[in-house]
């Protein structure tokens, strides 16, 4: 098979596709004929020598995909031969074939086609994990997503709106903001303009926000803890802002409030599957209602990854960038 090997870090150009041995599905595990992966930040990190992949796992990027399965490893029920998936995955999206723990598949939602549900998997179960599992969002409380036009942003707008959440996003154009209207968003706020904290304050009566969903790190840690409500909960699943911030415990006390900082591909198999089954559970159905959809921002072949990761490292796109197998 082919996939996308990193033989030294560095910038998109060290992306090479190239023809190396085909994956063996393990006990427990199947083989996916990949259709689309598509491109996280994470993937980003990797290519530039930050981000190992944890032990056992694929040493090529990509963190998700879809396609249809190839072959079953010992072990593994409830499968067959044919069946269209998408997988969250510790590494190898970016091939044309992988093998994924069983725990880690999902059917293709009905009403999403292949490749596009290859938008899914680590979107769905980054925001059910942190805003649902951890967070415990509740109908009518305030949700605060950084970055509202990403892929995680955008899955989050869906995910709190059909449960009856309101929604404040942060984004820094308006047309990014345009995009998270349409998906639902109750409030825009345009970071390089507008003072996030205010906005926020303004927009709950003073109250604050009973959810954060940060992607930013330490550069936004004091201004959330500002725009927390009593009670309220800050989930930190990203570093772009920096690794090390000041934390003024006073004002956490003050609010009776909580901050956890999560990531999914080092967990372990068990907590990996327990979220993948409560997003099948809880998110599925959502999707197959209509209620809720992947956003697509464009599609690129796969041996083209150095563009697609150009992509997103400018940020001009909204949702996700997919790459597609030959």
């Amino acid at each position: 098979m082919h996939a996308i090997t990193i033989p030294e870090p560095g910038g998109p150009e060290a992306l090479v596709w190239e023809e190396v041995p085909d994956p063996v599905p393990g006990e427990g595990e199947v083989l996916v004929e990949v259709a689309a992966g598509a491109v996280n930040r994470a993937d980003i990190l990797q290519r530039q020598g930050f981000y190992n992949p944890p032990p056992g796992a694929s040493p090529y990027p990509g963190l998700e995909c879809s396609g249809r399965i190839a072959a079953l490893g010992p072990g593994v029920g409830g499968w067959a031969v044919g069946d269209e998936v998408c997988a969250l995955l510790a590494g190898g999206g970016y091939a044309e074939k992988v093998a994924v723990p069983a725990g880690q598949l999902l059917p293709v939602p009905e009403g999403v086609g292949l490749v596009q549900a290859a938008a899914l998997p680590e979107v769905t179960c980054t925001v059910w994990s942190n805003v649902f599992m951890i967070a415990h969002l509740r109908p009518g409380e305030t949700l605060l997503v950084h970055g509202g036009s990403s892929g995680i942003g955008t899955m989050a707008i869906q995910l709190a709106k059909a449960v009856g959440a309101k929604v404040v996003v942060t984004a820094g154009t308006e047309e990014k903001l345009r995009r998270c209207a349409e998906l639902g968003a109750d409030v825009l706020i345009n970071y390089r303009e507008q003072d996030f904290v205010a906005e926020v304050n303004k927009a709950t009566d003073g109250a604050g926000a009973d959810v954060i969903l940060d992607n930013m790190g330490a550069k936004y840690l004091e201004r959330n803890v500002q725009s927390l409500a009593v009670n309220g909960r800050l989930a930190i699943i990203g570093m772009q802002g920096g690794v090390k911030g000041e934390l003024n415990i006073g004002a956490l006390l003050s609010k009776r409030a909580a901050i956890s900082a999560t990531s999914l591909r080092a967990r372990p198999l068990g907590e990996k599957a327990a979220i993948v089954a409560a997003v099948r559970e809880h998110v599925w159905p959502l999707l197959a209602a209509g209620h809720v959809r992947p956003v697509v921002d464009r599609e690129i072949p796969m041996s083209d990854a150095a563009a697609a990761h150009r992509v997103v490292e400018e940020s001009g796109h909204v949702g996700k960038v997919l790459l597609v197998t030959p």
